[in-house]
């Protein structure tokens, strides 16, 4: 294992492997990040790493009281993560690929990237423009009947997409064929879910692609029979989060 350092992008959502991330990005630490991943050859990789917030906010305050009436205004890179910014992200985070950096007339960026490895934060360093992070590289293990579970959970997903559909009273868009790679479809379901920040970070965190599937077959399941007793459940597109605004 080769402990890295690389820009850190903290987020109120989680990022998983192999899924699209859509930032917009406009606060000045983030558009220093994006300037510095210009420069990287187009050839190359342009990475960052992407962290949920565990305790903090993803915006800084914009003026004294925003978004905390208490909260005196803060600036620099760490702004709105505490003394300690380590303390205020999750340690089980995700390395992203930017494949598209667009600077807008106005400065800003449009940002496409996508997941690609799991990480595990060791220190955040905040002396710079914007916010550096040293990782370790967290490997995927497979498991014990990987195979076999990634069965279930695609059956129980397409129950899921089903009565999800069912409760907003559209059709089902089918899309393409669903991945059977079992760690493919780990991710896949873990990011399409509708899950809060705590339970998608749990399963980012999983020990391994069985353990993963095991909890989302009990969630699938779980949030099925939901939807089934309570068929107004409001939903969001499963394949679809809203682009952040940092």
């Amino acid at each position: 294992m080769t402990t890295v350092r690389l820009p850190l992008f903290p987020l109120n959502s989680v990022l998983f492997p192999g899924l699209v991330l859509p930032l917009s990005v406009f606060e000045e630490r983030y558009r220093a990040m994006m300037r510095e991943l210009l420069k990287t050859p187009e050839d190359e990789p342009r990475r960052f790493a992407v962290v949920a917030i565990r305790d903090g906010y993803e915006v800084a305050e914009t003026a004294p009281g925003l978004p905390d009436p208490t909260a005196t205004l803060e600036r620099g890179p760490g702004a709105g993560f505490g003394t300690d910014p380590l303390n205020a992200f999750h340690k089980v985070g995700c390395v992203a690929d930017a494949a598209t950096i667009r600077e807008r007339a106005d400065g800003t960026f449009e940002v496409l990237a996508t997941g690609t490895t799991r990480m595990r934060l060791v220190s955040v360093e905040a002396s710079g423009p914007y916010l550096t992070a040293e990782l370790d590289p967290l490997p995927e293990e497979p498991g014990d009947e990987a195979g076999a579970l990634a069965e279930d959970v695609l059956r129980s997903f397409r129950q899921y997409q089903k009565r999800l559909a069912g409760a907003r009273e559209r059709s089902l868009a089918t899309g393409a064929d669903l991945p059977d790679e079992p760690g493919v479809v780990s991710y896949l379901v873990a990011a399409a879910m509708m899950l809060d920040t705590p339970t998608k970070q749990r399963l980012l965190q999983a020990p391994d692609t069985a353990s993963r599937l095991r909890d989302e077959l009990k969630l699938l399941r779980s949030e099925t029979a939901i939807i089934r007793t309570l068929p107004s459940l409001p939903a969001q597109d499963l394949t679809r989060g809203p682009t952040s605004l940092n």
